[in-house]
């Protein structure tokens, strides 16, 4: 199974199950994955996509969704929801599970990627504060 798609690079390439098998076994730590395990998962989550980019959350089993949050952690998945005004007037929402393509080729071609640049970015900041801002503020709270 593979999905043809295209990155934020603006690069068409095709998802399969051992880019997703690579991408889970790097991600999950430094230890990795088995690799039938990482495969088995990459095939049941591909299952689910189909030759689709992003699928609706309600399709899923809660077995399914904790695999799903297990992967959104990892880097690899991520969520988005939709609004729409229901004839009644009500609001209604729906979910969706989409890949994160970009992530998923950048684990399977270079396993020593496994840190999220954006969560780096993020620690990044707090790594510039000094640690003498943090004394002062535990002073000032007690």
């Amino acid at each position: 199974m593979a999905l043809m798609t295209k990155t934020k690079q603006s690069e068409f390439v095709t998802l399969t199950v051992e880019d997703l098998t690579r991408a889970i076994r790097n991600s999950i730590d430094k230890k990795g994955m088995a690799d039938e395990e990482a495969r088995q998962m990459a095939q049941h989550v591909m299952n689910f996509f189909g030759y689709s980019e992003r699928i609706i959350d309600n399709i899923l089993e809660p077995e399914d969704r904790d695999a799903f949050y297990m992967l959104e952690d990892s880097g690899l998945l991520t969520t988005e929801r939709e609004e729409t005004t229901l004839y009644d007037g009500r609001e209604w929402r729906i979910h969706y599970w989409l890949f994160k393509k970009d992530r998923i080729i950048q684990l399977a071609r270079d396993p020593n990627s496994v840190r999220d640049p954006v969560v780096e970015e993020a620690k990044s900041v707090y790594e510039e504060i000094p640690d003498d801002i943090w004394r002062v503020k535990e002073e000032e709270e007690q």
